[in-house]
């Protein structure tokens, strides 16, 4: 239940950074890009006298992109590649039982025959 709530504390506020990265360092670099600091506020339609705003939609929507593809790189990524570092790391227990040719019931490793068959089992 803690684990929860920390995850729930620290993802506030690193949506927070990444809203706050996006703001004030990605949508300048788009600016730059496009000559005009919010190019998509403006565009709006009008049908039989009613008004679509969909500018801040299109806004709202390329923001949401921003911050999904930021949280995939910066959080996603480097966890997915340290769990898959971790699992690299431990190697598997040696077998302790193998399985009799006749039966195939689960015996010790070092049995001599199945205790299920009486089957002589090779070594």
């Amino acid at each position: 239940m803690v684990d929860l709530a920390v995850g729930v504390v620290i993802g506030a506020a690193f949506g927070t950074v990444v809203t706050a990265l996006v703001k004030d360092l990605i949508n300048p670099l788009i600016a730059l890009l496009v000559s005009k600091p919010d190019y998509f506020t403006g565009v709006s339609y009008t049908i039989r006298g009613t008004a679509f705003p969909v500018g801040d939609f299109i806004t709202a929507v390329i923001s949401f992109l921003l911050v999904s593809a930021a949280i995939y790189f910066f959080v996603v990524t480097p966890i997915n590649a340290l769990v898959a570092h971790a699992r690299r790391a431990t190697v598997p227990p040696d077998p302790t039982t193998k399985k009799c040719p006749e039966c195939l019931s689960e015996i010790p490793i070092d049995a001599r025959r199945c205790s299920h068959c009486t089957q002589s089992v090779a070594a």
